[in-house]
């Protein structure tokens, strides 16, 4: 089995609902994702997948999403009024936790049809989620990217590689 990991960092705020911690406020995070892709063999190039299109096209897809918004749970009180502000929203099924982040990548990564294995979502430098293959195919959760306008786009990420062979 031969598998390679991608490093992508983001920004992005939140706040968990019914939760009694700190994370109940609204705060931020600089996330970093380890996206691991494996495979049984090689492609012709002796790649499990190119790191370039790994980064063109999970990279863009978090920098237009996830990347500077704020995430919420859909039924989140304060929803309407970051709405107002033409804040730039990402609306969740469930609370915002790093797992279930993590959770909706894999999925979106899965549909893209990248080998993906997990995704690690570090939430702070000692807090990380992984959420792991353990089925074929899981189902899409219903998610839903709200509109903004007079924002700029974020500076490109620094993005690292990582290839490591697994026995």
């Amino acid at each position: 089995m031969y598998s390679v990991t991608k490093l992508v960092t983001f920004c992005y705020g939140h706040r968990l609902l019914n939760y009694s911690g700190k994370c109940r406020y609204l705060h931020g995070h600089n996330g970093r994702l380890e996206i691991e892709l494996s495979s049984e063999r090689l492609d012709p190039r002796g790649m499990v997948r190119d790191f370039e299109e790994i980064k063109r096209t999970i990279q863009q897809w978090i920098d237009m999403t996830l990347d500077h918004a704020m995430l919420l749970r859909k039924d989140d009180p304060l929803v309407g009024v970051l709405r107002k502000q033409k804040q730039r929203l990402f609306l969740m099924g469930d609370n915002p936790t790093a797992e279930t982040i993590a959770r909706i990548i894999f999925t979106h990564i899965q549909n893209l049809g990248f080998p993906v294995t997990s995704v690690r979502l570090w939430e702070t430098d000692s807090s990380f989620a992984t959420y792991r293959n353990s089925s074929p195919r899981t189902k899409t959760s219903r998610l839903r990217r709200l509109p903004f306008s007079g924002l700029e786009r974020s500076p490109r990420r620094r993005i690292r590689s990582v290839a490591t062979p697994v026995s």
